[in-house]
């Protein structure tokens, strides 16, 4: 997603502007995009959600499935109109991201500058005239403040599921325009280890408020039925 990050300051993003959002063209060839917890119930009523390993970071990430090939995303339409409900948040946050500044844990708010809402001409200046941050600044601050909170919450969670051997890989055939395919190289959440865990374990879960995420990760995966559609649906008209 992210081509050139750097952190935002006075000295080189004087002049710099950003542009509204007008559409996600800048999303069309994004297949998965990483998700909170927060965000489980609402993305699992549209998207599969699956994880992903970090095996550098030894850490597991969850993500939605937005098409089932690299490069692809069924619901950005040609307008750059996002086709569903909800667009998680990773996407509507861009071109800011947080980076963490140094072991202390602090976080400097960064900017893509590789894209294309980024612009010395057109949009809402990141610094005022006399090189002070402008309110995008400030609003950009707090909504990634929030994001990054949510962010340590899912990777704890993450952290217990794999700690008690929850995940299992993902191996599901689908048949698209009559062809079998296979869904691989991501994780889910395994239902019968999840079932056979100890009662004390289960309250464990239900006290983090670990179930509600749990449970939209499961009923999740028959939304792949809907990417296959939206596929087919999307082929035809080149066909």
């Amino acid at each position: 997603m992210f081509k050139q990050v750097v952190p935002v300051n006075q000295q080189r993003h004087a002049g710099k502007k950003i542009k509204q959002v007008e559409g996600f063209g800048f999303a069309s060839q994004f297949h998965i995009a990483y998700v909170t917890t927060h965000e489980f119930v609402r993305s699992a009523a549209i998207y599969p959600l699956v994880f992903i390993e970090d095996k550098e970071k030894d850490e597991f990430r969850p993500v939605a499935l937005l098409g089932l090939d690299a490069g692809e995303n069924l619901f950005v339409g040609e307008n750059g109109k996002w086709s569903a409900s909800y667009v998680p948040a990773i996407i509507r946050r861009y071109p800011f991201a947080l980076s963490q500044a140094s072991d202390d844990g602090r976080f400097l708010v960064c900017v893509d500058e590789g894209s294309e809402l980024l612009s010395d001409t057109e949009g809402t200046p990141l610094f005022n005239e006399q090189g002070e941050p402008t309110e995008v600044i400030e609003n950009v601050k707090r909504y990634l403040s929030e994001l990054q909170q949510m962010d340590a919450i899912t990777a704890e969670f993450c952290k217990f599921l794999a700690k008690n051997n929850l995940f299992v890989p993902l191996n599901m055939r689908v048949r698209q325009n009559d062809k079998i395919k296979n869904i691989s190289g991501c994780y889910v959440i395994n239902e019968e280890r999840l079932n056979n865990l100890s009662d004390e374990l289960f309250l464990e879960m239900r006290t983090k408020h670990y179930l509600p995420a749990i449970y939209a990760q499961l009923t999740s995966l028959s939304q792949i039925e809907r990417l296959v559609m939206l596929k087919d649906e999307q082929a035809k008209p080149a066909a």
